[in-house]
């Protein structure tokens, strides 16, 4: 099975939590269906990412990237690469590599998935990430290392996290409930 098939088929076995979230599981399906190259990063002018929220084992906090090239906090997450056998693979190499922490319990199945544009991925302009998220839970006592993709990672409490978009309010609150 290559990693379209099995993008493909998680989508399409995915049970999502809201009628929105229905609605862009199709759209992912329906561009996968047509794109056999959907997965790359050459794919233009979208191609899917995959990516994991990061939380500790009270669940009392998240661990958040300050993304280097975009200047705010976010999610662990990236592009497919060919080695990568599947997409929950992608997710957790992606917040290994990222995050620095080894462990990393990731949920069987994505939490969210979000679109949004890049102006910066790439040199033929700005290109649609449909990013398929997923959630994992840290070992105590975990250690955070920064990236090169990253100005800083940290720990965030709940009730003290950084300005986000409001999509990563909602990935925050299903990675506890699907966890937790």
């Amino acid at each position: 099975m290559t990693l379209h098939d099995d993008a493909l088929a998680t989508l399409r076995g995915w049970a999502p939590p809201t009628p929105e979230q229905a609605a862009l599981r199709e759209r992912y399906v329906a561009y996968l269906e047509s794109a056999p190259d959907g997965m790359w990063r050459s794919s233009y002018p979208r191609h899917i990412t995959a990516g994991a929220l990061v939380i500790d084992d009270s669940g009392e906090r998240v661990l958040l990237n300050l993304h280097r090239k975009a200047g705010r906090w976010f999610h662990f997450g990236g592009h497919c690469e060919a080695e990568d056998p599947t997409l929950r693979s992608v997710a957790e190499r992606e917040a290994r590599e990222e995050s620095g922490l080894d462990g990393l319990r990731l949920h069987p199945e994505p939490a969210q998935l979000d679109v949004h544009t890049v102006a910066f991925c790439g040199e033929r302009g700005a290109v649609d990430h449909l990013d398929v998220r997923y959630v994992a839970a840290a070992p105590a006592g975990a250690r955070e290392v920064a990236s090169d993709e990253s100005l800083a990672v940290r720990w965030w409490p709940l009730d003290g996290l950084p300005e986000l978009e409001p999509a990563m309010h909602d990935l925050i609150a299903r990675a506890r409930d699907l966890l937790l």
